[in-house]
């Protein structure tokens, strides 16, 4: 046998009908595949049984064995095996029978050779497009999810870039950014990226902590130092270890608990609740918050000196809004974990329903699109997503999120008023004249507003 026949697709055709098989055979030879024909449907079932074929042409008509029972008894011996029926009695009853049964397609006769050719090749091609989707799906469980980045646009790349450099020295990091932007996700990967990647990486949301809890639950507690103190308890910074403590939300701590923080920074030692020696501590310091850091310093909620000690390297993470490059592979991303998780062998997403999900102006920035894409996975009664399955995208309630997103920015109003032109543009696709028709401006005013002249 000649090398290259080995690699030339094994088809097994069957019809009671030798003159069909032959023809079948002959067609499908000259075409670059490697036929095998029988006329016997039990026999055919054996061999089936036997060796492993590529793909099952069988006829639905045939004496001993009907092909959709033929099609049955093949999906139980070997669930993963191409059949595709042909018959002469085609209609779309038997069709959806098929395809339910677990048919690949469903041709009726007279057909011409090369839309059985046609078929062979679609079917060759969704096999290996959910191979595809289950090996990138093995990765994703493989890799450490949380630690993965998506960065497709310049923005992002540029953030990449920088917390890479940072990523390999032990000096505080600040990240900055829009809630839902992804701040813990690049703060694992800072700490991923760090030659500290195998010590813990330890996560506290302070807006979640009550302020009576927050000192214990970073510095530790001894035993007796309050009424439910039974035992020591050691803090999140010791916890760490020489690895990462990631504090979201770093602005809800108290200001007394922000002094105990500043100090341990300072000292690179903590004191646990009741406890009356330091403790030395080596985690490195990510902190988090959603707020510009300047407002929180204006309102009086933030320490000016933990401020400076926090931000020596400073990272802004873009909203998505910013970065619509990244959107397309993070539906990609999504699509594969919520398809895992809810168990459904879905292909991939309409070009229309994309198209709606890359205008979309998200408020909520990657977490509102990971959700809507959960969503969709979970209501989908199709193995593709389509527009009517991601819910009312423009109309649920996104302009009450962008206020509020606005309220709690603390930017001046010259810098939401940018925001909002450039947002407007946007969404008539960078067509400047249209925009300022609907902002009730003149083009020339549009242009002063964005800067541009």
């Amino acid at each position: 046998m000649k090398a290259d026949a080995v690699k030339r697709p094994k088809l097994l055709v069957v019809d009671d009908q030798p003159a069909v098989v032959e023809y079948l055979c002959e067609s499908l030879a000259a075409r670059g595949y490697a036929p095998v024909g029988l006329t016997s449907s039990l026999e055919a079932l054996a061999r089936i049984q036997a060796e492993p074929f590529d793909l099952v042409i069988t006829d639905v008509e045939m004496p001993e064995l009907h092909g959709v029972d033929l099609l049955r008894a093949v999906l139980e011996a070997k669930p993963n095996q191409l059949v595709l029926l042909i018959t002469a009695y085609g209609s779309v009853e038997k069709a959806v029978a098929a395809v339910q049964a677990g048919a690949c397609d469903f041709l009726t006769k007279p057909f011409k050779i090369e839309s059985l050719v046609h078929s062979i090749e679609r079917a060759f091609s969704e096999r290996m497009l959910r191979r595809e989707i289950v090996r990138l799906r093995s990765q994703l469980k493989s890799s450490d999810p949380p630690s993965q980045v998506i960065a497709k646009s310049p923005a992002m790349r540029r953030v990449l870039d920088f917390a890479r450099r940072a990523a390999g020295t032990k000096t505080s990091v600040l990240i900055t950014g829009e809630t839902g932007t992804g701040k813990g996700v690049l703060a694992r990967f800072i700490h991923a990226q760090s030659p500290w990647r195998n010590e813990p990486f330890v996560q506290l949301n302070c807006a979640a902590v009550p302020p009576s809890l927050a000192e214990s639950e970073l510095f530790g507690v001894r035993r007796g130092a309050f009424t439910d103190a039974r035992e020591d308890r050691v803090g999140l910074f010791v916890a760490a270890k020489a690895g990462t403590l990631f504090l979201d939300e770093v602005g809800e701590l108290s200001l007394e608990v922000q002094a105990k923080l500043l100090n341990a920074l300072e000292t690179g030692s903590v004191r646990p609740l009741g406890g009356n020696s330091e403790v030395r501590t080596e985690a490195r310091i990510i902190a988090a918050t959603n707020r510009p850091p300047e407002a929180l310093l204006r309102e009086g909620r933030f320490r000016p000196d933990l401020y400076y000690r926090i931000n020596v390297v400073r990272i802004e993470l873009p909203p998505l809004r910013e970065r619509r490059d990244d959107i397309v592979p993070l539906v990609d991303s999504f699509l594969a974990r919520a398809s895992d998780r809810h168990a459904r062998p879905l292909i991939g997403i309409s070009a229309k329903a994309l198209k709606l999900l890359c205008r979309h102006s998200w408020p909520g920035n990657v977490r509102e699109l990971a959700n809507v894409v959960e969503r969709a996975v979970a209501m989908a009664e199709h193995d593709t997503i389509l527009p009517e399955d991601l819910g009312p995208l423009g109309g649920d309630g996104s302009s009450t999120n962008a206020l509020d997103l606005a309220l709690r920015s603390g930017h001046s109003l010259d810098e939401l008023e940018r925001a909002y032109v450039r947002h407007v543009l946007e969404a008539h696709e960078g067509n400047k004249s249209a925009a300022a028709k609907a902002l009730g401006i003149t083009r020339r005013t549009l242009y002063r507003k964005l800067g541009e002249g």
